[in-house]
């Protein structure tokens, strides 16, 4: 189907163009704060980067999900919900109206409480499932530091040293939230889904940290900001011009099966399918099954958030964060002598507009494949992404320890990229008469009299 012209608009021009001046905006707050007081940008960014750009981001992820869904399943989608203003009430607006009736729904349904639950616990359950996933982006950097006026003004809410171990600690608090609201539901349903989460927790944990052991092992530092700066060098570079262009040390390069374990891993973090067993509907109903209202509300915006986060975390630690792959260092040396607005700005947006595709990546898995059985995720964490990543991080220690100029380690990466392209394309679609006989069918030979048929009609 041909794509509306309105839709190239939005995609390609009015997006990256709200990504920029929201990004705008945020570093002119962040450099009035440190002007203030030290530390003051790192507040800013807390109310710009997590309570606008990543809950609003979560929010329209709800409605894009129901529209890509209804796309892929050759439905209309959501379009009911109009707009009670004069000129507008027989307009749909692609869906947007729904996002403000989700919203409503949730603020002032009843808040129905069981009356044989725990109180405590159960009131705590969706805190403890959003507060994690949403302090989660707290070290995750959404543009450069830049130096506007002798001032440095940081893109980002926390720079700890232990960055990505922070990542680590706080994700593996979300598992408290589903546990709670099962047990404390009082619901043998509930129960069983809390206690999915937590077998899917302990299946995927390991994986996920031996996933980016060789990343840590190739760049030496475990702080997000470090890990993306380190991708802007060259592993080879073509002429000494002043255009650079070569092939990037990104991560995706250096630890394609990283890569692949750790979206894997983290996608069973966010609890969507493939991974939903503990709010399997078909099954046990869910975990949150006695919640309503604003408590419903904070478990299904956790998950897109969750979507949101690890879009991030992907986005600077495998795809260069907001570097380009050619061009970066003299597109930074042009956009900085303008003004250093100008070029955090560009760099922030090119990184949401990565975030974004992550996101889309991600929707498209939800609605491709279907739900794992439990024991199938425990095979996977257990059987496949824990062995792998020690595989993964045997070799690439002693690939470093080799050639510490991870040249070695890139042309390896690059063989594994083209050995996966090899086994995804013979696992490519089958021949006619194999999809023939799987019809019910004879491959060539069904119906022979069909065409003659049809050519006497």
């Amino acid at each position: 189907m041909k794509r509306p012209v309105w839709m190239s608009i939005l995609i390609f021009g009015v997006i990256p163009g709200i990504f920029a001046g929201i990004q705008a905006a945020a570093y002119v707050l962040a450099w009035l704060g440190q002007k203030l007081f030290d530390g003051g940008g790192y507040l800013a960014n807390m109310l710009t980067l997590m309570l606008v750009v990543v809950m609003v981001l979560a929010t329209l992820l709800v409605l894009a999900e129901r529209k890509w869904s209804a796309l892929m399943q050759d439905r209309v989608g959501p379009n009911v919900a109009r707009l009670p203003i004069p000129g507008l009430s027989k307009n749909p607006l692609f869906g947007l109206p729904h996002v403000a009736a989700d919203v409503l729904k949730m603020l002032f349904k009843e808040d129905l409480v069981p009356s044989k639950v725990s109180r405590l616990m159960f009131e705590l359950g969706p805190v403890l499932a959003f507060a994690p996933a949403f302090a989660l982006f707290a070290v995750v950097p959404a543009g450069p530091a830049i130096n506007w006026d002798g001032i440095r003004v940081p893109m980002v809410v926390a720079e700890p040293d232990f960055g990505i171990l922070y990542l680590f600690a706080i994700a593996s608090l979300a598992v408290y939230g589903t546990s709670l609201a099962g047990w404390a539901s009082n619901n043998k349903f509930a129960l069983l889904g809390g206690v999915r989460a937590s077998s899917q927790m302990i299946s995927y944990e390991v994986g996920l940290g031996l996933s980016l052991v060789g990343l840590f092992l190739a760049f030496g530092s475990v702080q997000l900001g470090a890990l993306a700066d380190a991708q802007t060098q060259y592993l080879w570079k073509l002429g000494d011009g002043a255009f650079d262009l070569g092939l990037p040390a990104w991560g995706i390069f250096l630890q394609p099966y990283g890569f692949i374990l750790f979206f894997a891993a983290a996608s069973a973090e966010t609890k969507r399918a493939p991974f939903d067993v503990p709010e399997g509907e078909s099954e046990i109903i869910g975990y949150f099954v006695e919640y309503s209202g604003m408590k419903f509300g904070l478990f299904m915006i956790s998950e897109f958030v969750e979507v949101v986060v690890l879009s991030g975390v992907i986005t600077v630690l495998f795809l260069g964060g907001w570097h380009l792959p050619v061009g970066d260092a003299w597109l930074t040396a042009k956009l900085t002598a303008v003004h250093p607005l100008l070029y955090g700005t560009v760099a922030a947006t090119l990184f949401w507009l990565k975030v974004v595709t992550l996101c889309y990546v991600q929707m498209a898995v939800r609605w491709t494949m279907p739900r794992f059985r439990y024991d199938q995720i425990q095979a996977l964490g257990w059987k496949i992404l824990f062995p792998l990543g020690l595989v993964n991080l045997f070799l690439t220690g002693a690939l470093v320890l080799i050639d510490p100029s991870l040249r070695l380690l890139a042309v390896v990466g690059l063989l594994q990229i083209g050995l996966l392209a090899a086994l995804t394309a013979a696992a490519g679609p089958k021949k006619k008469a194999d999809t023939a006989l799987a019809h019910g069918g004879h491959g060539h030979d069904a119906h022979p009299a069909a065409p003659a048929a049809a050519a006497h009609h």
